[in-house]
């Protein structure tokens, strides 16, 4: 549920729990690299006159080759989404505040959600922080040691 109707919170917080699939139109155009759907959970409520808030929690799953030695990669994708929706004319000029119409029923989570798996999902996979990657003559792998080929006897 990541469109809520503004007069649920009338009775207090509302929960927000769902799915979102891959190829779900809030992430097209991303490229991202998901391999199963996406979790959401969270809470939104009234914070004050035209304020409402949301915090949650965004996991799932990427897959990707580590840009130095093609290995493939996967990473665990987790997300903590503290975002503030308002009708506040002032606060537009706030990147960290979506705004709000002054007339709305709902509110839409999806664009916040898009932006803050935008930033979890790494641009470059790394299989781990010490990879060495290729050979740049032979190809490779120099996680498995050394290779032998004339590139190598010239770095040492």
């Amino acid at each position: 549920m990541l469109m809520v109707d503004l007069r649920d919170l009338q009775r207090g917080p509302v929960e927000t729990v769902d799915e979102v699939a891959v190829d779900d139109e809030a992430l097209a155009g991303l490229g991202l690299p998901l391999t199963r759907p996406l979790v959401v959970r969270g809470k939104l409520q009234a914070t004050g006159e035209g304020d409402v808030f949301w915090r949650g929690q965004v996991a799932g799953e990427a897959r990707g080759a580590c840009r130095r030695c093609l290995t493939e990669v996967t990473l665990q994708v987790a997300a903590t989404v503290d975002v503030l929706f308002s009708t506040d004319p002032d606060a537009a000029d706030d990147p960290s505040v979506y705004p709000l119409a002054p007339r709305a029923t709902h509110v839409d989570l999806r664009p916040a959600l898009r932006e803050e798996v935008a930033l979890a999902v790494p641009a470059y996979f790394q299989c781990r922080e010490d990879c060495a990657g290729l050979c740049p003559r032979c190809g490779a792998d120099l996680n498995q040691g050394p290779c032998g080929c004339a590139a190598a006897e010239a770095r040492s």
